[in-house]
């Protein structure tokens, strides 16, 4: 399973559908290659093929005559369609790792988006990461994919299957690698809202309690806006829409949610953009 490969990998991982992963996976993507570097991304989400949509309405608007608009040399596996189950992991196995080597030997960054439920490509592309970026919505319910605590006290009851799949990944990356290197692990606080609420110091409270019996950081996502489902049609980030050749005219609600961008990207430790002046 070691890929020959010189790319850092960053997996975005859930085993929850729904809570942004292609949506982050996009916007990580046009960051850093605003920064200058070059980008691969890989999709083992088939079934929704989100990511794969991303770029393919990116691709389609590049044709279109935005000529500056970047492209990540893009990548996709399907589940095996093998009946025995040695067989059909052996198969994915070979597949993404074939992949991470032809992707990630010429790029300085990969990009890779899994499926939001628990498969074998969902835990064989958490196997390769660096830098694992795991989106959560704002709730108590999304916080469960990460474990179990008590409603009064905040105190951590549990990890949940999810979180104990991560640390027996690292445990495995880190026996693996010559280095003893595991990865860093990322959770991103999505869809809060834009005004404080109990609930959400509640949530709040909750996820650092997590933080730190699991062994993961907290970065803030972003809120829930329109604009982010808007620019999927047109393949386009936030951080797309500084390209006065794009022809769009930013609104302080697109000023706004870019700084959530760029607040993500520096809480990562991959971009340094300034922030809106």
């Amino acid at each position: 399973m070691n890929a020959h490969r010189n790319a850092h990998i960053i997996v975005l991982g859930n085993q929850k559908g729904g809570t942004g992963k292609s949506t982050t996976a996009m916007h990580l993507i046009a960051a850093l290659m605003q920064e200058g570097a070059s980008v691969a991304s890989l999709d083992l989400d088939s079934a929704q093929g989100t990511l794969s949509r991303y770029i393919e309405n990116r691709q389609r608007h590049y044709n279109n005559g935005a000529t500056s608009l970047p492209l990540p040399t893009h990548g996709a596996i399907n589940p095996s369609a093998a009946t025995d189950r040695d067989e059909a992991q052996a198969e994915e196995r070979f597949a993404v790792s074939e992949a991470i080597q032809e992707l990630g030997t010429d790029h300085d960054f990969l990009i890779i988006d899994t499926p939001g439920a628990d498969t074998h490509l969902n835990r064989l592309g958490h196997s390769f990461a660096d830098t694992l970026i795991t989106p959560i919505n704002n709730s108590f319910i999304d916080l469960d994919v990460l474990g179990q605590v008590e409603s009064d006290t905040y105190r951590v009851v549990r990890p949940s299957h999810y979180a104990e799949m991560v640390f027996k990944v690292k445990m495995e990356k880190a026996r693996r690698e010559l280095n003893r290197r595991t990865f860093d692990w990322v959770v991103v606080r999505n869809r809060g809202a834009q005004l404080e609420s109990r609930n959400q110091k509640a949530v709040e409270l909750a996820t650092e309690a997590l933080a730190k019996r699991i062994g993961f950081r907290v970065a803030p996502g972003f809120s829930e806006r329109v604009i982010y489902r808007e620019l999927f049609l047109e393949g386009l980030t936030l951080l797309d829409l500084s390209d006065k050749q794009l022809g769009v005219r930013l609104t302080l609600s697109h000023v706004a949610a870019r700084q959530e961008v760029r607040d993500l990207m520096r809480a990562i430790g991959f971009v340094s953009t300034p922030d809106e002046g």
